[in-house]
């Protein structure tokens, strides 16, 4: 470990943000948002002996103070009426509570609390300069909005987090958004602040829930030009969706020169998720956080905070593809070939499907896909068309 300029306590590379408490976040047993993923994941990193108790870190509850940072006290006191049986879910529909999406269950305001906390301390540990990164899969939450909750999402852990960091340090954040759905919550927070930039890339929102995200969603006032969408066709598969991320992302972050990163990390874009219809394999997981890595250090001194997000097939993908975050955050070895049996026969008997039991997934996954070609195409349009602002200014300065 690194010792940090004028401190003598040492920089850890990087901080795991989890506790149980996390799991608390429960929408009831049949729901799709299933945060036993947390614990399938950090069971599997302590199986391959890669995550050791003095990398995780207490989440914290976020204050009253820091949560009106992106929401209103009144939804902030209709999610705490709500979670101790005092409002109805007909009063909570005004507020995007007690809907089939996001249902009301007991204690929300408590653990939605601790799930903003948890991003708020893994912010805390790199912008005071204690770990170069952090990870907090808890978070994610990035359908919350300022007075109502959307899409699984009761408050909004990101935006008040980039709030949060924008108060306190004064920085000039980058906002990545990988999930399979549009960070809408987060874009809509900033879409007229110079001073963040979101870029989202999820599948088009003609057939996927918010149904926003278009190409020509770009800011707006002081703001425009830094929201940046990337809507990719259902049935897109790796190598169009790699391609797409790396271009417009090594162009954006130069473009903006952000003080820190903060990337979402939703899972559901792999061909296994239930909700989404892009065709994702492990590779995808394997190079976004690659990225993101490589960005933090060329341009933020490797200041890169990331959360988790959507994920759906909570046993065959969530676990893989966010223990990938971690080892490429701390730099150990890219586990290859099979996952702990140990593990695999830990949660076989309570998984409904059949557990995939190599770190990559198996060839032929699916059948070839007949528009390939086409779906290639109109996503290399929609890239075009998201950087030519930034292409066409780099132009006019040479």
């Amino acid at each position: 470990m690194a010792k940090y300029a004028g401190h003598q306590s040492p920089i850890k590379k990087a901080i795991f943000v989890y506790s149980t408490d996390q799991l608390d976040y429960k929408f009831s047993d049949t729901h799709p948002f299933n945060q036993k993923r947390l614990q399938l994941t950090v069971d599997l990193l302590e199986s391959i002996k890669v995550l050791d108790e003095d990398d995780i870190i207490q989440p914290r509850n976020a204050t009253l103070e820091e949560l009106l940072l992106g929401h209103d006290l009144r939804y902030i006191e209709a999610v705490k009426m709500a979670g101790h049986g005092e409002l109805t879910p007909k009063q909570g529909e005004a507020f995007g509570i007690g809907t089939e999406d996001t249902p009301i269950f007991p204690n929300m305001h408590e653990a939605s609390a601790k799930i903003v906390g948890g991003t708020l301390t893994a912010c805390d540990y790199v912008m005071q300069g204690k770990s170069l990164h952090a990870l907090n899969l808890g978070g994610g939450l990035h359908h919350g909005f300022k007075g109502r909750a959307s899409g699984f999402c009761i408050y909004n852990d990101s935006t008040v987090a980039i709030k949060y960091m924008q108060k306190k340090y004064n920085a000039r954040v980058l906002y990545i958004d990988t999930d399979a759905h549009h960070g809408d919550g987060v874009q809509w927070s900033f879409y007229d602040d110079p001073n963040v930039c979101t870029v989202s890339i999820h599948e088009t929102g003609r057939y996927l829930f918010p149904g926003t995200g278009a190409v020509t969603e770009r800011g707006s006032g002081q703001g425009y030009g830094t929201s940046f969408n990337l809507p990719i066709d259902a049935f897109t598969e790796d190598e169009s969706f790699l391609d797409v991320y790396r271009t417009a992302l090594r162009e954006i972050t130069a473009f903006f020169k952000p003080d820190v990163i903060l990337s979402q990390n939703g899972a559901d874009a792999h061909y296994f998720d239930p909700l989404t219809h892009l065709y994702g394999t492990m590779n995808i997981y394997k190079e976004i956080p690659k990225l993101a890595h490589e960005l933090a250090h060329e341009f933020c001194d490797g200041k890169w905070i990331a959360v988790g997000g959507g994920g759906y097939d909570i046993w065959r993908v969530v676990p893989r593809a966010w223990s990938l975050i971690w080892t490429e955050m701390t730099d150990q070895p890219l586990p290859t070939g099979e996952l702990p049996q140990t593990w695999i026969d830990k949660w076989q008997k309570e998984s409904p499907v059949k557990l995939i039991p190599t770190w990559m997934d198996p060839e032929n996954l699916y059948e070839p896909i007949p528009r390939k070609a086409e779906i290639t195409e109109k996503n290399h349009q929609v890239l075009e068309k998201a950087l030519y602002q930034i292409r066409s200014e780099k132009s006019k300065s040479i």
